[in-house]
């Protein structure tokens, strides 16, 4: 089994030595860096190459919003997490919209953030359907009015089964709760999934559920139902 290279990133020594010895204790995860600001990242992931890592917000020089928008622009990107203390913060909304997989508390329990590193490293997103709509929630009542005309100008590209499946990963579902909602099966989800994915040029599911949010997508379903 090929263990999984995980980058920590977070200015407090502290913290990066607690999560070092919590996470390197797990037979499937390598610690191979650590770093203490947001501009020592890039090079460090050229150096080190890992599969994801685990980035602290607020940090004194380039916080780690403006990392992992370097980070995610870059080909081969690594999966990026957030770390907050906060359950919906703006910047990690910002963060999740220039591409981060998801976020985990600071005090999340050490088994939980274990789990978390796993499941970005297999391509799923970090966020329960409880935390995704309470950041969808905070997205939509703070954006700028301008936001969904821009949302629905890009939404407009996707056909209309690619439409209901945008819809329903901004409800939080997961692939079969989607296939058994729309009659089709978990494979047919994943391939429309990806061609969201690229039509919208986008990183991940949690970016597919803020359009769909932003575009009011899922305000017209409620009406309908």
């Amino acid at each position: 089994m090929t263990a999984i290279r995980l980058l920590l990133v977070d200015d407090d020594p502290l913290v990066r030595a607690g999560l070092s010895f919590m996470l390197g204790g797990a037979d499937d995860i390598e610690i191979v860096g650590e770093a203490a600001d947001g501009g020592e990242v890039e090079a460090l992931v050229d150096r080190t190459r890992p599969d994801v890592v685990l980035m602290d917000i607020r940090m004194p020089e380039v916080d780690g919003l403006t990392a992992t928008e370097r980070l995610r622009a870059r080909e081969d990107a690594p999966q990026v997490v957030v770390l907050t203390t906060f359950h919906a913060d703006e910047q990690v909304l910002r963060a999740l919209r220039v591409g981060a997989a998801g976020f985990v508390l600071k005090d999340t329990p050490p088994a939980e953030i274990i789990a978390a590193v796993r499941r970005v490293a297999a391509g799923d997103p970090v966020l329960s359907p409880a935390v995704t709509r309470q950041l969808m929630r905070h997205a939509v009542g703070t954006g700028p009015d301008t936001r969904r005309t821009r949302a629905r100008d890009r939404i407009a590209v996707l056909n209309d089964r690619e439409r209901e499946v945008a819809v329903a990963v901004g409800r939080g579902l997961a692939n079969a709760e989607i296939a058994t909602g729309l009659f089709m099966s978990v494979a047919t989800v994943k391939t429309h999934v990806s061609r969201i994915l690229a039509k919208l040029d986008l990183n991940n599911r949690v970016q597919i559920a803020l359009l769909a949010y932003d575009a009011g997508l899922l305000e017209e379903e409620r009406e309908e139902h």
